[in-house]
């Protein structure tokens, strides 16, 4: 009798042992008995009963999901090169089990065509210019339709934008153009600034009496301090008179 109990005391153990099932601090456990769902797990060890019970665990931290190169064609006919990175958590383990058979390749499927159908409403400007919003646009859509899965997306960054190399020449030469703009305008602003600065002291020299004869000794002056110059003026008289007239006083 002794003998007998002893393997079942055995099996007894080796079956509970077995039964023992750990569920992770950053895990829940999905509990199905007779493949009905029952309720969810929270982390440390679990009694599983074999054959009756079962259960699945699913990682609740946050995960990273790259999204490969898509190509897609804007608005206005350009066909371009784009990839994203996904970030998202789950919030409903079971909902994450019930409702989708495999929730990383769902996930990764649904920002595939939501980026195509995101880039073919902007134009390649847009889609240059308004990177950061294009971005949160398609996060939001991706994360309103993965919510009856109990995911929550929290961030999609688009990574890259890739353009054809003759269209990249082409944006270079229209930059470079509008660089130029740019300089001869403010180049021209520069000269329009100078001559209303030469008017405005003709103005005043012409106004007050013996400036414009000082302001040509002075002229006379700043020549004459280099020796290896000849200077010859050419005065009329009414300029030369009026130097006499300075001179005596």
């Amino acid at each position: 009798m002794g003998f007998i109990s002893t393997p079942l005391l055995i099996f007894i153990i080796i079956v509970l042992l077995s039964s023992i099932r750990q569920v992770n601090q950053y895990e829940r456990g999905v509990m199905f008995v007779l493949g009905k769902y029952t309720t969810t797990k929270n982390p440390g060890w679990r009694l599983v009963i074999p054959i009756v019970q079962s259960m699945k665990k699913v990682d609740i931290r946050t995960k990273t999901v790259d999204v490969p190169e898509q190509d897609a064609i804007t608005k206005d006919n350009i066909p371009v090169g784009i990839n994203a990175v996904i970030y998202y958590r789950i919030t409903s383990s079971e909902k994450a089990v019930l409702e989708v058979e495999n929730f990383y390749y769902a996930i990764s499927q649904l920002a595939q065509v939501t980026m195509r159908n995101a880039v073919g409403q902007v134009s390649l400007d847009e889609l240059l210019k308004n990177r950061e919003e294009i971005s949160t646009g398609i996060q939001e859509a991706v994360d309103k339709a993965t919510d009856p899965w109990g995911i929550q997306v929290e961030n999609l960054d688009l990574k890259d934008i890739i353009i054809p190399q003759d269209l990249k020449r082409t944006i270079a030469k229209e930059a470079e153009a509008e660089r130029e703009k740019r300089a001869v305008i403010i180049n021209s602003q520069g000269e329009v600034a100078a001559a209303e600065n030469i008017v405005k002291a003709a103005k005043m020299l012409a106004e007050a009496p013996g400036a414009l004869h000082l302001r040509t000794l002075q002229s006379i002056n700043d020549l004459s301090s280099d020796q290896s110059n000849t200077t010859i003026w050419m005065l009329p008289i009414e300029s030369l008179r009026a130097l006499e007239g300075m001179t005596k006083k």
